[in-house]
């Protein structure tokens, strides 16, 4: 009987030894993997600063050739775009109908067949 016991002693031991080397082996796993994700962390947030760092560069860059290659137009050139975007913006929803056949052709009624005959042969191709 005794022996009984010191075995179950024995076996108590061992189990906490167990016990105590398997708590110490997930907290050194824990550790390990905790160190690797800061790490990776890290690392992601320098690759984050770094391409932000490349892509002000590279703005910056094309800024500069873009003032080089198109230099500063006169204001009276300036004045005359924007009015030819006015107009072009004022005529699409008339164009965009007629090219999709809802309304007739949109400036004057003389070119209407001619326009109708261009968009039916484009449709035709």
């Amino acid at each position: 009987m005794t022996s009984l016991v010191t075995q179950e002693i024995q076996l108590s031991k061992r189990h906490e030894e167990i016990v105590t080397q398997r708590l110490m082996l997930l907290q050194q796993r824990e550790n390990k993997f905790g160190d690797q994700n800061k790490r990776r962390i890290q690392a992601a947030e320098t690759a984050f600063q770094r391409n932000l760092c490349l892509l002000k560069d590279i703005e910056t860059a094309e800024k500069s050739l873009q003032a080089k290659i198109n230099p500063l137009l006169p204001p009276e050139v300036i004045s005359l775009e924007t009015l030819y975007w006015a107009s072009i913006e004022e005529y699409i929803p008339k164009w965009e109908q007629f090219l999709l056949g809802r309304t007739p052709y949109p400036i004057g009624a003389e070119n209407q067949n001619e326009a109708k005959n261009i968009v039916q042969n484009k449709a035709q191709q």
